[in-house]
């Protein structure tokens, strides 16, 4: 199975407001000649403008044009582009406090995300902050940038301490793969070429690692989860009996003749065929969006799972999850809520509130229950149906919630499964 020639690595960035994110970003597009002459061409009318003495790589990124006025990230801007290792999608998230909940949407799919720190300010409460969302994230590989090398006159003391700090805090933290570069964004030192600037490093630059670390792996391929998105019934003279069910595979390596259990109505069958746009498969794994023909007539319609008889998620109507609350009306105690759950849709009621956390000490705040916008908090929820979930450990994608106001049709939160 060759995961790597279509591999697609996602990244999130993350840092204090001016740790230079966006700079990082517009380096890497521009010495991985990723961008276009036009583009290149209005950044550097752009410059000119704003009385800049250098190319202001960041305007790539900023695209908002408050953004560019203010020099500043507010939205998670994506970019997309491809070496000829891998292709990425990166989510450029903003620095500022109040932007916590666009970090949140950010790095919810993320491989990797690239934590910025000023080698002026080592780390301050943001770092701190970012590394908690993106261990509550279970972001699988972290990678702390030390940017601004330039100004610390390319100074190894500078870069240890700030590790070293580092290291000590994240020790509280579940995070299983971190990896620190000395770069400096600005002048292009260890982002996509090497630095003689300093020789006393001799790991990777950013773009090595983030080609060739191991992401194949992220997925979950032990446990076989289909959600399903659509049934596909052609009706056409070709296609007279044709029964597929579409989705993306959400978790375990689907393959012609396993044998399925469909829920919730616990009939059982056959995988028959695996359709995918290029054609018939023998097998299928995430993240791949595929059509799936049983050897049974089953009546299933969207948000039924196919699983694994002898492997199934939970299937509950009370779920307890930590939430990320996006919006400025404050989460309601028995709130009535709809939640989205893979392809399933349900109500919901928050039946309690456990804690505020206090994501700068990790402490666990049972005093104050109020859960305003940005704060994150351990809840349990009670479903009108039941719905079929695995610990967001376990999978990122059957693990996750998200709840949706029912006047006003905003997302309000955004939870993972305990």
């Amino acid at each position: 199975m060759d995961y790597q020639s279509s591999e697609l690595c996602r990244f999130t960035t993350a840092g204090s407001v001016d740790d230079g994110k966006s700079t990082l970003i517009g380096r890497m597009l521009y010495d991985s000649k990723s961008i276009f002459q036009d583009q290149m061409e209005q950044i550097e009318a752009s410059s000119l403008r704003r009385g800049e003495s250098e190319v202001n790589l960041a305007l790539l990124t900023d695209g908002l044009k408050s953004e560019r006025e203010q020099g500043i990230t507010i939205d998670v801007a994506y970019r997309y582009f491809a070496t000829p290792k891998r292709k990425f999608i990166i989510a450029d998230t903003p620095g500022h406090i109040q932007y916590t909940r666009n970090m949140v949407t950010g790095a919810s799919t993320a491989n990797v995300a690239l934590v910025l720190v000023d080698a002026r300010n080592g780390v301050v409460e943001q770092t701190r902050r970012h590394a908690i969302i993106a261990s509550l994230l279970q972001i699988p590989h972290l990678v702390v940038c030390i940017n601004k090398m330039d100004l610390v006159d390319y100074s190894e003391d500078a870069y240890e301490k700030i590790k070293e700090d580092f290291e000590k805090f994240a020790a509280k933290l579940d995070v299983k793969d971190v990896h620190f570069i000395p770069i400096s964004a600005l002048k292009g030192d260890n982002v996509v070429h090497r630095s003689d600037r300093m020789d006393w490093y001799d790991g990777s630059t950013l773009m090595y690692y983030l080609e060739n670390v191991h992401i194949a792996s992220d997925y979950n391929f032990i446990d076989s989860r289909f959600p399903v998105q659509y049934v596909v019934r052609p009706n056409t003279d070709e296609h007279h009996d044709y029964r597929g069910y579409a989705g993306r595979i959400a978790g375990g390596i689907m393959k012609k003749g396993d044998e399925v259990i469909v829920l919730p109505s616990g009939f059982t069958s056959k995988i028959k065929k695996i359709d995918s746009f290029d054609g018939e498969l023998q097998e299928a794994f995430p993240p791949m969006s595929v059509t799936v023909l049983l050897e049974d007539d089953i009546d299933i319609s969207r948000g039924d799972m196919i699983v694994r008889a002898n492997n199934q998620p939970e299937i509950t109507q009370d779920i307890d999850v930590m939430i990320s609350w996006f919006n400025d009306r404050p989460l309601a105690p028995r709130g009535k809520y709809t939640i989205m759950h893979t392809t399933q849709e349900a109500r919901c009621m928050i039946k309690e509130v456990k804690y505020r956390l206090d994501i700068n000490t990790l402490h666990r705040d049972l005093e104050n229950k109020e859960i305003k916008m940005n704060d994150i908090a351990r809840v349990t929820l009670r479903t009108t149906k039941p719905l079929f979930v695995d610990a967001y450990r376990k999978n990122r994608i059957t693990g996750s919630i998200i709840l949706v106001d029912e006047g006003t049709n905003e997302t309000v939160g955004a939870g993972m499964i305990i």
